[in-house]
């Protein structure tokens, strides 16, 4: 029963958040089984590495052409159902692998069709996600909130690729299936949880004409908002390096002489870092404003970086993942709290979703200027590189007076601070 007073129900007794983190937690855990199997079919059934890897970047094409639509239509629909139809759609397409095996008729086509289908339908559902935790905790709670899922998030990312290479190890359909039930599992949470995902609406038919003004009344508000700007300026050009990052740190690796488990190992220490970071997020956040936060952060990743250079040793480069790591998400939760505080609920998806789409796609060609420069430079010098942009980000950050005098968020005027109903 919600209780009457304005105080959110203490995290470990919110049934509704302990519903929604578990059930994406679920979902994260197949997604991550199916991110890993469906390259290695391709491979197995193609022997091209070209091909696989076109696969794996379907994702991130899916978000930089359907993120913003994504957004507009999230804020006109009902974002709980919106939820569970993109799990249960996920579902079913998805479940289109494993009895295509039973018939000895896996193609190439059809994975395709399943990366498209089910990336549009998960940006659907992560843009409608991300608007859920305020209604969900309320604003008091909300730091705690995305903190643990921050950390939930890098725990599965930990236990998640020895889960999904094993999945696979057991039968090539096995990561599918345990994807299909993931999604199902996930639906089902959703349908459990009492708390609508958005403010009561008054009823308007809006056609697909629309669509295209609605998009734009999200940027144009993005764009309004100045710190919000500056620092999504700020986290796309960040997003350059972080996306030059994941083959860059491979390479420092395989040149200390690490082999595949090694690497591997690098990567965990990233998600042990995860991990702390997003336990220590709401801490952090609630102790010192945005602007703080994001430059003392930049900074610290500014002096972390150049130790990538001269690691030693596989084990030294997990450290320095591991340090470097727990950064990011109190960063996160820091700008997302503030985002989500002062953004009017009715336009939340749409924001969200251009932030979203602006960093995405900015890693998206860090990503592929990395692979550029690692062949040019070598991986010595791009770390080198990547920290000097870095340093320079962090000189740019501390000399902007709006970023130094950030505040604490104020919710928008006539948005209720709504706690949340619980239940033991």
């Amino acid at each position: 029963m919600q209780k009457k007073n304005d105080v959110p129900t203490a995290l470990s007794r919110n049934t509704d958040f302990r519903l929604l983190i578990g059930g994406q937690l679920v979902s994260q855990v197949g997604n991550q089984l199916q991110s890993l199997a469906l390259p290695l079919v391709v491979l197995a059934l193609t022997g091209s590495a070209v091909q696989a890897g076109a696969i794996l970047a379907i994702s991130t094409a899916t978000y930089l052409l359907f993120g913003l639509v994504a957004g507009a239509l999230v804020d006109r629909w009902d974002r709980k159902r919106t939820m569970i139809w993109s799990e249960v759609g996920r579902a079913v397409v998805t479940v289109s692998i494993p009895v295509a095996y039973i018939w000895n008729a896996v193609s190439i086509p059809q994975l395709y069709v399943v990366a498209v289908v089910t990336g549009a339908l998960g940006v659907l559902f992560q843009t409608a996600n991300s608007t859920a935790m305020p209604h969900v905790v309320g604003h008091g709670q909300l730091p705690a909130a995305l903190g643990i899922s921050q950390a939930a998030s890098s725990a599965v990312g930990i236990a998640g690729s020895a889960l999904a290479g094993a999945a696979y190890a057991v039968g090539k359909s096995i990561p599918f299936l345990v994807n299909v039930i993931s999604f199902l599992v996930s639906a089902t949470t959703l349908q459990a949880i009492r708390t609508q995902f958005q403010e009561p609406r008054g009823k308007s038919v809006r056609g697909p004409g629309e669509l295209v003004a609605e998009i734009r009344e999200g940027l144009v508000w993005v764009w309004r908002q100045p710190l919000i700007r500056l620092l999504t300026l700020v986290e796309a050009a960040d997003g350059l390096r972080y996306g030059a990052g994941y083959l860059l740190i491979i390479e420092l690796a395989r040149n200390v002489g690490a082999d595949a488990l090694q690497i591997g190992l690098v990567f965990g220490g990233a998600g042990v870092g995860g991990l702390l970071g997003g336990l220590l997020a709401a801490r952090v956040t609630k102790r010192y404003p945005l602007g703080r936060v994001a430059i003392l952060l930049l900074w610290a990743e500014a002096a972390a970086f150049p130790l990538y250079a001269v690691a030693p040793s596989w084990a030294w480069l997990a450290l320095v993942a591991m340090l470097e790591s727990l950064l990011v998400p109190i960063y996160s939760v820091a700008m997302n709290t503030y985002r989500l505080t002062i953004t009017p609920d009715h336009m939340r998806g749409r924001t969200n979703s251009a932030v979203a789409t602006l960093t995405t796609g900015a890693m998206s060609v860090g990503t592929i200027a990395g692979g550029l420069l690692l062949e040019h430079i070598g991986a010595t010098a791009l770390a080198l590189a990547c920290a000097g942009w870095l340093l320079i980000l962090s000189l740019v950050t501390t000399a902007t007076r709006r970023i130094r005098t950030a505040g604490a968020p104020t919710p928008p005027s006539g948005q209720k601070r709504r706690a949340p109903a619980a239940e033991d």
